[in-house]
């Protein structure tokens, strides 16, 4: 991104084109030895995928440092800095000016480029970090000079090396200097796409929309199935689900939604089955038929939202009876959350106001007055015997509706 450049700290003599990066730490990524590579390979592919329509650009890795760097003017850098902020795989980025490698241009581009965050502060430190050793001056030595220089340049401010207001980072790599001021802390976690892929089972509630994050946030690429029942649930339930994968696309990338037909369902099972027994065995064909799906979009496990013991449905027997039903894992990242925490997740990565609209779910059909919080799985298998249960999973699967959330 070109800035206009002074190159006195009193007086506007001399203008020189001044390039600006970002620069990307992976943190958690220097933990994964031999593999660190191909980690680092998808969170570039990631950041790629993410930047798309923001104008030219390149990505490139070195000395543990991932290198966003705009081709020419038309790029929209403030709005790539929004994208990078939500990308998995990130611990935290900077926005960094480019200098040569020598002391005179890092000294000349400096009070310039840091020229608004110094004049709204009062303390500032430099940090120095040499990763080319051949650079002729020493860390200290380089703190020391454009310390000076910046001093001379904004006279109200102070050196604080203790508690400053803002660090000023010089780093010099093996192909140019860079300065930036203090780092932004990224999304964290590790790339999506390096732990494989799992299908989240999603309302509209609060719960399944954040469980969703979570474990994209471990790395692993999502689907999604949603079941709905008209006209027990509206169209606008379903639209509520498609705006809340948008808000979780945001971090996890694309997701791809099964919609599930569940009425008849639902409806055979009031007709069918003891009323306490109503929610488990809902979720029993649920858990059946995402199954099902699941497999045949290549997931190798399965996402809930279950708190433990938060309704009735969710106490220990419950889920033990309720996966039961099927023969690949089942993911539960909030188990051991309580309800304020979920919340406080779900209001940073905006799902909760949305999670909140009075759109009935499939859920909350047909709930019993007393449902059943200590079943076993004789007596759950007993209470669904009347269901011809393959027969309504191949007809709802067969009816599914799939669309792609970007």
């Amino acid at each position: 991104m070109p800035f206009s450049f002074s190159g006195s700290c009193k007086k506007a003599q001399t203008f020189k084109y001044m390039k600006e990066i970002i620069l990307i730490k992976n943190g958690e990524l220097a933990l994964k030895g031999l593999n660190r590579s191909n980690f680092e390979d998808i969170l570039i592919k990631n950041i790629r995928r993410r930047l798309q329509g923001l104008g030219e650009f390149t990505v490139k890795k070195a000395q543990s440092t991932i290198y966003i760097e705009p081709k020419d003017d038309e790029f929209d850098f403030e709005e790539a800095l929004n994208r990078v902020k939500l990308v998995f795989g990130i611990a935290g980025f900077s926005r960094a000016c480019v200098c040569d490698k020598n002391i005179e241009d890092i000294l000349e581009k400096s009070p310039e480029y840091l020229k608004q965050n110094m004049e709204n502060i009062r303390t500032f430190k430099v940090e120095a970090k040499r990763a080319d050793k051949t650079f002729p001056l020493t860390s200290p030595e380089i703190c020391r000079e454009l310390g000076g220089k910046l001093l001379s340049c904004f006279p109200h401010l102070k050196v604080d090396v203790h508690n400053p207001d803002l660090t000023v980072n010089v780093e010099i790599r093996d192909f140019a200097a860079y300065v930036r001021g203090e780092q932004i802390a990224g999304a964290g976690g590790l790339p999506v796409g390096t732990a494989g892929t799992a299908s989240i089972l999603i309302s509209g509630g609060i719960d399944s929309p954040v469980a969703a994050y979570t474990m994209a946030k471990r790395g692993l690429r999502l689907n999604a199935i949603h079941f709905a029942s008209p006209p027990y649930t509206s169209a606008r339930a379903e639209m509520k689900v498609k705006t809340l994968l948008s808000r979780v696309a945001r971090y996890s990338s694309s997701i791809n939604l099964a919609i599930v037909p569940f009425t008849e369902i639902q409806d055979k099972i009031a007709e069918n089955c003891p009323e306490d027994y109503f929610t488990l065995i809902m979720r029993r064909m649920m858990m059946r038929i995402s199954e099902k799906i699941a497999k045949s979009k290549g997931s190798l496990a399965l996402i809930t939202g279950e708190s433990l013991g938060q309704v009735a449905s969710q106490t220990l027997p419950a889920l033990v009876t309720t996966d039961s039903v099927v023969n690949m894992p089942v993911l539960r990242p909030l188990i051991g959350m309580d309800k304020e925490e979920i919340i406080k997740i779900a209001r940073n990565i905006d799902t909760f106001e949305t999670s909140i609209l009075p759109y009935e779910d499939c859920c909350t059909v047909f709930t019993p007055k007393h449902p059943k919080t200590r079943p076993t799985l004789e007596l759950c298998e007993e209470a669904e015997k009347n269901l011809e249960i393959e027969a309504l999973i191949e007809k709802a699967i067969a009816e599914t509706i799939y669309t792609y959330i970007d």
